[in-house]
């Protein structure tokens, strides 16, 4: 859980000096956030990670020496806290899917209005998943033509039936966006077995993070049960 006493730490990156400085900018302007690098270049980015160890990361996903998908991807390999922003001037439905599939938080486009910007970071700082209304409906409808096609392809695979009832009820509420302590105040439970539920979805589920959990699980036709939707089984 993040400490809101804590100034929030963000790394931008992006190949566009002129982006980049307009962004860090708004930042220092709009915000209370402590941008504690910047760089053009994706290796340099990711050096920056791992001395600073930010919060949050602005990544441009067009990038010339590393390709962005690629550099979220290593970046998530780290094993940081570290969120990821991706930061694209496309609004491609297929990019935005692989980006998430990959491990970013949100998705920004760079002609968005600054305020929206500041609200991503906020969001995904605080364990939510960031789009924005103009593209949200188009990806969900790209997201469950492919998740049907990727649940075909992999049919008989499905790691879902190995959950628990009580990993249900955590999983649906992971799905619901819940962060954990919310979790916790839901199922009448203290945050450190949320903490321990959520592991163990990881292991079975065969995941590093809550969302690939809920991707994995809504590309396998997550219904929770009766029984977890009236939340009323015990630990």
């Amino acid at each position: 859980m993040r400490d809101f006493n804590k100034k929030l730490r963000v790394v931008l990156i992006d190949d566009n000096a002129n982006h980049l400085r307009g962004i860090r900018e708004l930042i220092n302007l709009e915000s209370c956030y402590d941008v504690v690098g910047t760089t053009t270049s994706a290796n340099l980015g990711i050096n920056l990670i791992k001395k600073y160890n930010p919060d949050v990361v602005l990544m441009d996903i067009n990038m010339p020496e590393k390709d962005g998908l690629q550099a979220i991807q290593t970046i998530n390999k780290l094993n940081l806290q570290t969120k990821i922003i991706a930061l694209s001037g496309y609004d491609d439905s297929d990019l935005i899917y692989r980006a998430m599939k990959l491990g970013a938080k949100g998705y920004v486009l760079k002609t968005m209005a600054s305020v929206k910007l500041i609200d991503a970071i906020e969001e995904v700082a605080a364990g939510k998943i960031y789009l924005p209304a103009v593209l949200s409906t188009r990806f969900f409808e790209y997201f469950q033509t492919t998740a049907k096609e990727e649940s075909n392809a992999s049919e008989g695979e499905n790691l879902l039936a190995s959950l628990t009832m009580r990993e249900n009820e955590v999983l649906e509420l992971l799905t619901e966006g819940i962060n954990y302590k919310s979790i916790a105040g839901k199922l009448i439970i203290s945050e450190t077995t949320v903490k321990t539920h959520v592991n163990n979805i990881f292991q079975k589920l065969q995941v590093n993070d809550r969302t690939n959990a809920v991707l994995y699980a809504l590309s396998h036709g997550f219904k929770p049960s009766k029984a977890t939707s009236a939340m009323t089984t015990t630990v």
